[in-house]
Order: structure tokens, then sequence, then C-alpha cells
């Protein structure tokens, strides 16, 4: 015997399958883009003083593999590990913020100093778990070590500016519908 739905559980404007899509693109488009123009301006900065282009890429590729061996899991560190770890990380939380924006009420973007704001702390917050592994794995100075986590806040602060930038403005024309 075959039972029929009596009561939709979801939200009355729950995204649909092409939206959902919609906005998974958004949110790997979005992370992407904010991805690569924060390396370019942290590669920038770091050849500007003196410094190997890739050393944040390094910096992340040891971080990663000192946090997988608590759980007894070998990876490497370095550059290349750095480098795919920094755009699945991007893309993973441009599709998370897109998720979170179009599925709660309390955070759609109803413009874009809100969207800007939002992808600043967001970005900054989800941020924390791995940046405070930085230290923890990386044996320098405790001067150092407060300049590379400064360096870092800077970059995801424009990281989630260009977050919500890219968002708002794909989510522009729901933008408008809410407003009209």
């Amino acid at each position: 015997m075959e039972e029929r739905l009596q009561h939709d559980s979801r939200p009355k404007d729950a995204t649909g399958s092409g939206a959902r899509v919609k906005g998974l693109v958004l949110g790997l488009i979005a992370g992407l883009v904010a991805t690569i123009v924060v390396d370019l301006i942290m590669m920038g900065v770091l050849l500007f003083r003196g410094k190997p282009a890739d050393a944040g890429f390094a910096v992340i590729g040891d971080t990663a593999a000192g946090s997988f061996s608590l759980f007894g899991v070998d990876v490497a560190g370095g550059v290349p590990p750095g480098l795919v770890w920094h755009y699945l990380i991007g893309i993973a939380f441009g599709v998370i913020f897109v998720a979170a924006v179009t599925r709660f009420d309390a955070l759609r973007l109803t413009s874009m100093k809100k969207g800007v704001g939002l992808g600043i702390l967001y970005t900054e917050v989800m941020s924390i778990p791995m940046l405070v592994q930085v230290p923890i794995f990386l044996k320098q100075t405790a001067s150092d070590m407060a300049e590379l986590l400064v360096f870092f806040f800077i970059m995801h602060a424009i990281w989630g500016f260009l977050l919500g930038v890219v968002v708002s403005y794909g989510l522009r024309s729901e933008m408008a519908a809410r407003q009209g």
C-alpha cells in the first residue's frame, strides 16, 4: 500500500532542486574567486616582504599534516598539499555560506552590506579552529607567530568580503524579489 505525504515539513519557501544547484554553483564560484584573489594578494605581499610567494601554502600544508598526525594519519605537508587544502577549504566554505544564507531567514542577504558583513564574520569564525592549530604545529617565535596570525586574519577578512560581494551579487535577483 502506497502512503502519501500528508504534510510537507519543508519551509514554504524551501529552495527547489534547480535553485539548490544554482546555489551550489554560486558557492563554488564565490569560494573559488575569493580564494584566487586572496592567494594573489598573499603571494604579492610575501614577495614584497622578501619571502617566498608560496610560504602561505607551506604553512597550510604543514599545519594540516600536523593536525592529521594527531589522529594517526600520515599526510604530506608543504606547498603542494597546502595549495590543495586551501582551495578545497575555500570552495567548501563558499558552498556552506550560500547554503546558510539561502536556507535560514535570519541570514538572508537583503543587501550587499549584509552580505559583506556576514561573509567576513562567517569567514573569521570558521577560520578560528584552523588558525589556532598554526602555533601548535609550527615552531616559530611568538612574535613571528603573532605576525603570521594577524596576516591570516587580514587575508580571511578580505576573503570574507569577496565572498559576501560575489554571493550578494549572485543572489541579487532573489534580494530584489524579496524587497519588491
